[in-house]
């Protein structure tokens, strides 16, 4: 791990271990963010860096309905039994709210370890000799890689400069990653029956 790290510091330039209250401490404690993907799909990103709970909140609004999925973590204290990354008791939560009808709550799946079994497989496709197919495609590509820190990278710029910020801009030539098949926006939406 040291010389994944610290060895890289004057590399990237991200210096682990320091005091965040520095005068030379640029990083955002509160972050909103909008973006409008070419397919004028929306995102809304919130970041509180400061909030009495570690998770995430996530919402997915579509023409079928809306998804709400909440991780709440539990508290990690080093050098005790707390696990990084560990879910609290009882705090995952994913209601689905189809379009006119009543939301019901489903019970997820979740793997072992922190962050709901994450860590596990993202290590495994970083580092293991034999590869598990990943029939969701949620490992990034290079692609894909470059187009999130782009994103945060557009964002910062929008930030220090206060103007809108297009990716497209800042680098060509980059491809779209491959997507898993996606339902299409011009197909018909159930409606509930009229008694």
């Amino acid at each position: 791990m040291k010389s994944l790290y610290l060895e890289n510091e004057h590399y990237d330039g991200y210096y682990r271990d320091r005091c965040v209250f520095r005068p030379g401490i640029d990083i955002e404690d509160t972050m909103n963010v909008l973006v409008r993907y070419d397919n004028d799909v929306t995102l809304c990103y919130s970041l509180n860096a400061f909030n009495s709970w570690e998770g995430y909140y996530i919402v997915f609004n579509g023409t079928k309905g809306r998804i709400e999925h909440q991780i709440e973590e539990g508290i990690y204290i080093s050098g005790t039994e707390t696990e990084q990354g560990g879910l609290k008791k009882g705090g995952i939560h994913t209601r689905i709210i189809p379009l006119r009808e009543p939301a019901y709550e489903v019970e997820p799946w979740t793997g072992q370890g922190g962050h709901g079994g994450g860590d596990k497989v993202l290590l495994d496709d970083l580092f293991a000799k034999k590869k598990q197919k990943d029939k969701y495609l949620r490992a990034a590509d290079h692609r894909g890689g470059a187009y999130s820190i782009l994103t945060g990278v557009a964002a910062n710029l929008s930030i220090s400069s206060g103007e809108e910020v297009h990716i497209a801009d800042l680098v060509h030539g980059i491809d779209y990653p491959d997507y898993p098949p996606m339902p299409s926006n011009s197909a018909s939406v159930p409606m509930p029956r009229k008694d």
